[in-house]
């Protein structure tokens, strides 16, 4: 609608312009923030990718670990079949010590040397006494020839030269033994003296574990003994490569116990051409029948209304619930009666965050006990 100019006064129009005027910057205002909204919503309607799945971490247990004569679970160490303490033939002071625990040797590497002044100087007196009894044998053959010495005084310094001869080259030879070296390719597992350290001969300086062979140590309770012979087929998992699961036997086994841990060493021998580090912590499973029930902790349990469930974990790392038959509730944890097998992993923990099908990335939790 319009106005007529002509029946406006000054005061008035001049009122009139200065509605106009602010509704127009009003309208500018409005229109720039309504441009600068729909710029944001065209950002925000942009894909966002969907994040990358990592595998969850969740603690893992074999059923039967604790279930009387089912599967029991050991943890060792990966060990050098050979292991020598490696020693100095003659007492004498440590002056260089090149490698530490850990360090690879080769065959003929120097591992330490003691001061060798000493057998230095036995060495070159021996050299001396061989040389001089060398000397008197040609003078006295030159005697004999002429007859002024008779036989037996020739014999006598025959046999001085062989002795001398025999000496000279013992003290070469303990010369020699003031430098240790490493009889083959191996490991040093732990060293045992420092430099300045005064040893006697025999005495250990370091251990060196021999490339080739290796197996795992365990100790194994003497309750358990007699569940186990050489010869047994074992199971290891190596938890720091991803629980890599390797074959075995039980090599030996000893007859007597630690006084102290009262449990007995044993050995379990890798099959051939099966690669691992020296040192590393690994669980040695012994496959067994289990005859009664199994026991898992409640932790492990998932409750579907009046459903209990466990979660398994397939070879590929991936879980699916299965029922169970939970026969009663001890302090220990609960007694499954059915619906899961001894040898079978399962989630012993954090059941309660995972979904079906989704895969994990395995922590081993190895406890030891007996459903009693």
């Amino acid at each position: 609608m319009s106005l007529p100019l002509s029946g406006l006064t000054n005061t008035r129009l001049k009122t009139t312009l200065q509605l106009l005027t602010s509704n127009c910057r009003h309208f500018m205002k409005s229109t720039r923030s309504f441009i600068a909204l729909a710029v944001m919503l065209g950002a925000c309607s942009k894909e966002v990718p969907p994040p990358v799945k990592t595998a969850r971490p969740a603690l893992t247990q074999i059923a039967g670990e604790q279930a009387g004569d089912g599967v029991r679970i050991y943890s060792g160490e990966v060990r050098a079949r050979h292991e020598l303490d490696m020693g100095f033939r003659l007492n004498g002071k440590v002056v260089e010590r090149p490698v530490d625990a850990g360090s690879r040797v080769r065959a003929g590497q120097v591992l330490a040397r003691i001061d060798p002044a000493d057998a230095n100087l036995h060495a070159g007196a021996s050299a001396a006494q061989w040389q001089l009894a060398e000397t008197e044998l040609k003078r006295f053959r030159d005697l004999h020839s002429k007859g002024f010495v008779s036989q037996s005084v020739l014999d006598a310094k025959e046999a001085a030269l062989k002795v001398a001869a025999a000496q000279e080259g013992l003290t070469r030879n303990q010369a020699e033994y003031t430098t240790l070296r490493a009889g083959g390719d191996g490991v040093v597992v732990n060293t045992l003296v420092e430099i300045g350290q005064v040893v006697g001969a025999g005495q250990p300086v370091l251990r060196l574990a021999q490339q080739g062979e290796m197996e795992v140590q365990i100790a194994i309770p003497e309750t358990h003994l007699a569940q186990h012979k050489v010869g047994e087929a074992a199971e290891i998992t190596l938890p720091a490569e991803g629980g890599r699961v390797l074959s075995g036997r039980l090599r030996e086994l000893s007859p007597s116990a630690d006084p102290v841990s009262r449990t007995f060493a044993a050995r379990i021998a890798l099959s051939s051409g099966q690669a691992v580090t020296l040192g590393m912590t690994a669980y040695v499973r012994f496959n067994r029948q289990s005859g009664g029930e199994l026991l898992i902790p409640v932790s492990a349990i998932y409750q579907q209304g009046a459903q209990t469930a466990v979660w398994i974990v397939a070879s590929d790392r991936s879980i699916s619930l299965r029922p169970v038959q939970v026969s009663a509730y001890r302090e220990l944890g609960a007694v499954i009666a059915g619906g899961l097998q001894a040898g079978e992993r399962f989630v012993s923990a954090g059941v309660h965050r995972l979904s079906a099908g989704e895969k994990i990335h395995i922590i081993e939790q190895v406890t030891t006990g007996s459903a009693r």
